[in-house]
């Protein structure tokens, strides 16, 4: 994975800024020996907070910044003068990030992970840290007991922690398959997406998204996910580290070669592979496209839809020859209808 620019996992640590102290102040004026208290208060401290993007599609920018430190909120002053609120630290983040922060466990001692929350939509924000709260000016404590307080509130302690971001794609359709099953063929004939395109295992390393246009003006978002191998639930191969993106689509597509040895057992392990990496994948819309059908006859083609899976929709394409292309956009197009 080197040398990528596609970064869906970053450990960044952040720090809220305190809120600054109210102040202990009294008017001095001319010809007034005692003037009353009229110390303003404190500043609230910079909050740290994440904000959905959609011109982002990797977080590889916070790889760079792991450490995010808000400012301090600046202290009260005489005259009831309040001092300055700190600037909030706003981190765009591409639509689909999650996150989590790392807590210590005080039973066991282990780090876990607790959610905090997730961006999905444009302008959408979510606050990892607020910034202390601004501590009240001496003036607010005066009272007829104590009409001289020489007390002010300090500023409220800002906050700190590590957090992991997560990005989970966001798209209507994942393709499902094996290495060199076709996946990203098909993105590039379907949708104006450029995706590396070889004849060996693991081409693609990172998510590519495209949009598909089915007719009408109606279009939907295609993601392209790396190859999956039988164990990949585990982490072999590529692994876990793109099944997480799956979770976002609506419908998946599974993708297995007319070459296969047998499509029925491809298109088992695959699911297999899905359940136990995340059993609530299996709620989702599946259809089935037998790829590389080109070289088949009609004859053939028949034969061999007595041995696909039951229960799921299948189409026999080839990208390359553009057969039944536009039928697979209607099917996938009205799955999501569904």
């Amino acid at each position: 994975m080197a040398g990528s620019n596609f970064v869906d996992y970053v450990k960044i640590f952040a720090r809220s800024g305190h809120g600054g102290a109210g102040s202990a102040h009294f008017r001095r004026e001319k010809f007034v020996a005692f003037g009353g208290p009229d110390g303003g208060d404190g500043g609230k401290g910079g909050s740290i907070i994440l904000q959905g993007d959609r011109q982002y599609w990797t977080l590889i920018h916070l790889k760079y910044q792991r450490h995010q430190f808000a400012e301090d909120g600046e202290c009260g002053s005489g005259a009831r003068a309040s001092g300055k609120n700190a600037k909030d630290i706003i981190i765009p983040v591409p639509l689909g990030t999650v996150a989590k922060r790392l807590v210590e466990n005080e039973e066991t001692g282990e780090t876990e992970l607790v959610p905090v929350g997730e961006v999905t939509e444009h302008g959408e924000q979510l606050v990892l840290l607020q910034g202390g709260r601004g501590g009240l000016g001496n003036w607010h404590f005066k009272s007829a007991t104590n009409q001289t307080p020489r007390y002010a509130q300090p500023g409220e302690e800002g906050d700190e922690g590590a957090f992991i971001l997560e990005l989970k794609v966001l798209a209507d359709v994942g393709l499902v398959g094996f290495p060199n099953a076709g996946k990203s063929t098909l993105l590039s004939v379907v949708s104006a997406a450029k995706p590396k395109i070889a004849n060996y295992a693991f081409t693609t390393l990172e998510p590519n998204l495209g949009i598909v246009e089915v007719r009408d003006g109606k279009s939907f978002v295609m993601a392209d996910i790396p190859g999956i191998i039988e164990g990949a639930h585990e982490g072999k191969g590529l692994g876990t580290r793109f099944l997480r993106h799956i979770e976002r689509n609506s419908v998946l597509l599974f993708m297995v070669p007319a070459d296969s040895d047998n499509i029925k057992t491809d298109y088992e392990i695959l699911l297999g592979e899905l359940t136990q990496y995340n059993p609530e994948l299996l709620d989702k819309q599946r259809l089935l496209a037998v790829t590389k059908c080109d070289m088949l006859d009609e004859e053939l083609i028949e034969e061999m839809k007595a041995d696909l899976p039951e229960g799921i929709p299948a189409v026999f394409i080839s990208s390359v020859a553009g057969l039944n292309i536009q039928r697979l956009k209607d099917m996938l197009w009205s799955a999501l209808q569904e």
